[in-house]
């Protein structure tokens, strides 16, 4: 069956203006073009659309999702059974949030008592789920089972002060790399200071002895070759996940 692209925007729940622009680079195109103008699509255009929504509900870029749908291993049935898994994942992340709501509601009716750690477990348990999904093949391949599983249970771990500690420091370091950027001198004092706090942060991370100025050049190195990486450090300022990378080399040069 064939649909126009007004069609298409009424069953889809994505814009007309939407679909044009995905035509427009490349990421889904109409199977033709009617004799009065209309863009048309077909099966094999819908069931692409279809993927690029489930990609999109996980939080992936148009770039990221076009170089997937493009790879010529692609492999439609096992990318729904990818999105199944991540789905799933997210469903039960959503759970655990609202678990956690509940439970805070009936802590402050004086029905229960809720320790303040368990106020932050479904936060923590998030941010493990979602690093597991998007970098836990790479890192389990880099750093091993082990230091992965207890770089984990840190986190899970973590006490209210010391999970707020964290969270400053992260957004510390993006403040003071930005400036750093700004400067343009990856030698430089700010970029050197950032630098620093990034080790302060890896270090309440990663397990106990993890931490080598080599490791952190590897990571570094991953920020620049790794497009989620460098995606996440470019919001900063485009070029800031290169720039990052050479002050850290210099930085652990010289420790």
């Amino acid at each position: 069956m064939e649909y126009t692209i007004k069609k298409l925007a009424q069953m889809s729940g994505v814009s007309t203006r939407t679909l044009r622009y995905y035509d427009e680079i490349g990421l889904l195109c109409p199977t033709r073009i009617s004799s009065n103008g209309y863009r048309i699509y077909g099966q094999k255009e819908i069931d692409l659309l279809q993927q690029i929504l489930f990609y999109r509900e996980l939080g992936m870029s148009l770039k990221e999702i076009d170089h997937i749908l493009k790879d010529p291993e692609f492999d439609r049935e096992n990318a729904l059974y990818s999105h199944l898994s991540a789905l799933l994942l997210k469903k039960s992340q959503i759970e655990l949030l609202i678990d956690n709501v509940s439970r805070t509601i009936s802590a402050m009716k004086g029905e229960c008592v809720m320790h303040d750690r368990e106020k932050f477990e479904g936060f923590k348990q998030k941010m493990v789920d979602d690093n597991e999904a998007k970098y836990g093949k790479e890192i389990r391949e880099k750093y091993g089972d082990k230091a992965v599983d207890e770089s984990n249970s840190r986190v899970k771990g973590m006490s209210e002060a010391k999970w707020q500690q964290a969270q400053e420091l992260s957004e510390l370091i993006n403040r003071t790399l930005k400036e750093a950027f700004e400067e343009g001198d990856p030698a430089g004092e700010t970029a050197q200071k950032a630098c620093a706090l990034h080790k302060e942060w890896l270090c309440m991370f990663w397990p106990e002895g993890m931490y080598s100025p080599q490791a952190h050049k590897i990571l570094a190195e991953s920020y620049v070759a790794d497009e989620r990486f460098t995606a996440y450090y470019d919001k900063i300022a485009a070029g800031c996940a290169k720039f990052l990378r050479d002050a850290i080399c210099i930085y652990c040069g010289e420790e």
